[in-house]
C-alpha cells in the first residue's frame, strides 16, 4: 500500500505521493530507498526456477513477469493514476491518447453493438468510429453534446456504451455527465469519457459515476510536450475486459516515458492552477474585444455551459477557443502568423502557449456548427499573461492592417 491510498487525503497530496510505494523506492540491503521510483527497464524477466515460474501466473499486473506487463515504473505511474480516481479498480496505460480511446472502445464493443458518440468528440475517435469499428460491424449514432437525459431516446436493445467528452476539445460544449450516467445505468449501458481537457484533479469522473476514464497523459499530466502516453481508469466492473484487451493487443508502455509522467504528475496541482488563472485573464480579456465574435470558455460566466461546469467541475485547464468577428480564413491566417509567442501546434497541456485553427463544421454530423466567423483554438501555457495578451494584440492589429 501507497500513502496516498489513504482516502482522506485531498488530490495534491496524493498527486505527490502516488505510486511511491516502499517495495518499488527502497531496497532493505542498501539501508534505505529514494524519492522517485527508479527507472526499470527490462524485456526478458528471469526466474529462479520453474516452480518460481509458475508461480508468478499469466494474470499478472504489480509481479515481473515480462517486460510487456511492466515493470514498477509502469506500475508507479499507474498506481498513482488510480489513485486520483475515487472507486476505481486500476489503470493501464497505453503509447497515445488514441491508442487508449481505441483499445478501450475495442474492448468494450463487439459486432453487433451500437455506440452513442458524442459529436464533439476528438476528430481521431472519430476516425476510430467510422473506420475500423464500422468495419467490425459496430454501428455509431452521433448525438448532440447538450442532449442531457434526451440521450435515452437514442438508447437501442443494442446499445452498449456512451462516450462522452466534456468539455469538447475543439468547441467546449460542458455535458451533464450526471444526467447521461443516471439513464446509462439505468438501461444498462456502459460510459467512458476522455477526460484530457479537467484530469481527476478538477472532474473526478468515477465518482460521477462514469465507467472509464481515459486521458492523454501527452497533455497535462506529462505537461512538457517531451513525452506521448494515454490512460484508461476503471471500475472493478470494467477493468478486467480491459487489461485482458490489452494483453491482447500487445499494449505497452516505456518506463522512461512513465518516468518522465511520474514527474510531470507531482506538479499537476500547481501547474493546473497556473493555466487556469493564465487562461481565464486571457479569455476575459478577448470577450471584452469589438473584434471578437464570442470566447468559448466554460469558466466565463456568460458560456452556455458554465452553471453545468459550475456545478461539476473545481475547476479550469487552459484550453479554450475563440472566434475572430467578421474575419475570413486569410485574416485568421495573418493573426496567427504575426505572434510571436504561440506555437502553431496541435497538442497542448504543455509549459508553452499554442494555437491552431479549428473548424468543427468539417466533422459535425448529429449537430451543425453555424458560427460564420472562423475560430481559433488557444493552449495557454505558463508565461506571463500580460505577455501573452500583447501578443495576441498584435494579431488582432494584423488582421486589421
Amino acid at each position: 500500500m501507497s500513502k496516498s491510498d489513504d482516502d482522506s487525503l485531498r488530490p495534491a497530496t496524493k498527486l505527490v505521493q502516488g505510486g511511491r510505494r516502499p517495495e518499488w523506492t527502497g531496497d532493505p540491503r542498501l539501508g534505505g530507498g529514494v524519492v522517485n521510483p527508479p527507472v526499470w527497464r527490462a524485456s526478458t524477466i528471469l526466474y529462479d526456477n520453474i516452480a518460481d515460474l509458475k508461480a508468478r501466473g499469466h494474470a499478472t499486473h504489480d509481479k515481473l513477469y515480462y517486460g510487456r506487463r511492466g515493470t514498477p515504473t509502469v506500475w508507479a505511474l499507474a498506481d498513482a493514476l488510480t489513485d486520483m480516481e475515487p472507486g476505481a479498480e486500476g489503470t493501464l496505460l497505453y503509447p497515445s491518447g488514441v491508442a487508449a480511446n481505441s483499445s478501450g472502445l475495442l474492448a468494450l464493443l463487439a459486432p453487433g453493438d451500437h455506440l452513442l458518440m458524442v459529436d464533439s468528440a476528438y476528430e481521431p475517435t472519430r476516425a476510430f468510429c467510422n473506420g475500423m469499428l464500422a468495419r467490425m460491424g459496430v454501428a455509431t449514432t452521433y448525438y448532440d453534446p447538450l442532449i442531457g437525459a434526451g440521450i435515452a431516446e437514442l438508447i437501442r436493445p443494442e446499445t452498449k456504451l456512451i462516450f462522452l467528452e466534456s468539455p469538447g476539445s475543439l468547441t467546449f460544449e460542458v455535458q451533464d455527465i450526471p444526467a447521461i450516467v443516471a439513464v446509462a445505468r439505468e438501461r444498462g449501458v456502459l460510459t467512458m469519457l476522455d477526460n484530457t481537457w479537467a484530469t481527476p484533479l478538477l472532474f473526478p469522473a468515477l465518482a460521477h459515476g462514469v465507467d472509464v476514464t481515459m486521458m492523454s497523459l501527452t497533455k497535462y499530466v506529462g505537461g512538457h510536450s517531451d513525452a506521448m502516453m494515454g490512460s484508461l481508469t476503471a471500475t472493478r466492473a470494467v477493468w478486467p475486459k480491459l487489461r485482458s484487451a490489452a494483453y491482447q493487443l500487445g499494449q505497452a508502455v516505456s518506463p522512461d516515458d512513465c518516468a518522465l509522467m511520474l514527474r510531470g504528475l507531482r506538479t499537476l496541482d500547481v501547474r493546473m492552477a497556473r493555466h487556469q488563472a493564465s487562461a481565464l485573464a486571457v479569455a476575459e480579456w478577448l470577450a471584452g474585444r469589438a473584434d471578437v465574435g464570442r470566447v468559448l470558455h466554460p469558466a466565463l460566466p456568460g458560456d452556455p455551459g458554465h452553471d453545468i461546469w459550475a456545478r461539476d467541475f473545481s475547476g479550469a485547464s487552459g484550453l479554450f477557443g475563440f472566434a475572430l468577428k467578421g474575419a475570413d480564413e486569410a485574416g485568421r491566417t495573418r493573426f496567427i502568423e504575426a505572434l510571436d509567442h504561440f506555437g502553431i501546434g496541435f497538442s497542448w497541456g504543455g509549459y508553452e502557449s499554442l494555437v491552431v485553427p479549428s473548424n468543427p463544421a468539417d466533422i459535425r454530423t448529429a449537430t451543425q456548427w453555424s458560427d460564420p466567423d472562423p475560430l481559433l483554438r488557444l493552449s495557454i501555457g505558463l508565461e506571463d499573461p500580460a505577455d501573452l495578451i500583447a501578443d495576441l494584440a498584435r494579431g488582432f492589429a494584423a488582421v486589421a492592417g
